[in-house]
């Protein structure tokens, strides 16, 4: 019989009986000494985060963990626990929701400040080839409900310079979104300011994580969102709660 023991490979992970290493520290060497987002980032790195970027890091993650019943994850969470379904199920199915249209925009943001950056120095140009090849929408700037400015940007922004100032990254993305904030204004003839998706997405890009891991990051972010939502739910009660109140009915289009 062959050795099967390759079956799975990982360099994250290694135990045996009475042993968990966690990317070759013993587990109970990180228990209390490291925090929850410090292992986040450890786990998917395999690296420690200076203390300058362990500070941007969570506080991209603290900014997006709610926004409100409205959003369809969350929506969905309380939807779940009115059917009878246990916390898991119900974060299991609200993480499902965070697709490119919600919860993707982040992910998209990341992908955005590297194309530009290919293209240095041709931003206006980057900018019509980008809107012509993914849409006209740009991910990352505007917000649909935070008008003029969602509230949460200004102060990531604010954080990501500091940041700079402390030698955590050297804000090249930050100043591509910067940029872009500010052909946006121009061409539009009105402030387009970036939102919570683009600030964060400057984070991310500026602390090295891959355009994919902008969105597992968030996913792992709004999970306490969406948790609350749903521990909440659970305590209220109910039964079979739809999207819609009980007395509101849908527009029937005949054929």
């Amino acid at each position: 019989m062959s050795d099967v023991s390759d079956w799975w490979t990982t360099s994250i992970i290694d135990m045996e009986p009475g042993r968990i290493d966690m990317r070759g520290e013993p587990i109970q060497d990180l228990i209390g000494n490291v925090s929850f987002s410090e292992m986040i980032w450890f786990m998917v790195r395999g690296d420690r985060p200076s203390d300058a970027q362990a500070r941007l890091f969570e506080a991209a993650l603290v900014a997006a963990v709610d926004h409100g019943p409205q959003a369809p994850s969350i929506a969905t969470a309380r939807m779940a626990v009115t059917c009878g379904s246990p916390l898991n199920n119900a974060i299991a199915s609200a993480v499902n929701m965070l697709g490119d249209i919600h919860g993707g925009a982040g992910e998209q943001a990341v992908t955005l400040y590297h194309f530009v950056a290919e293209h240095p120095g041709r931003l206006e140009q980057a900018l019509d080839d980008w809107i012509e090849s993914e849409g006209t929408i740009l991910p990352g700037f505007g917000h649909r409900f935070h008008t003029p400015t969602d509230p949460r940007a200004p102060r990531l922004m604010t954080m990501a310079s500091q940041a700079v100032k402390d030698q955590a990254c050297d804000g090249r993305f930050m100043r591509i979104g910067q940029a872009i904030e500010a052909e946006l204004a121009r061409r539009k003839g009105k402030p387009v300011p970036m939102n919570i998706d683009g600030a964060t997405a400057v984070i991310y890009a500026e602390l090295g994580f891959a355009p994919p891991l902008a969105r597992g990051l968030f996913c792992l972010s709004r999970s306490v969102g969406i948790l609350a939502h749903a521990w909440e739910q659970m305590q209220q009660g109910g039964r079979n709660k739809g999207p819609t109140p009980p007395t509101y009915r849908w527009t029937y289009k005949p054929k």
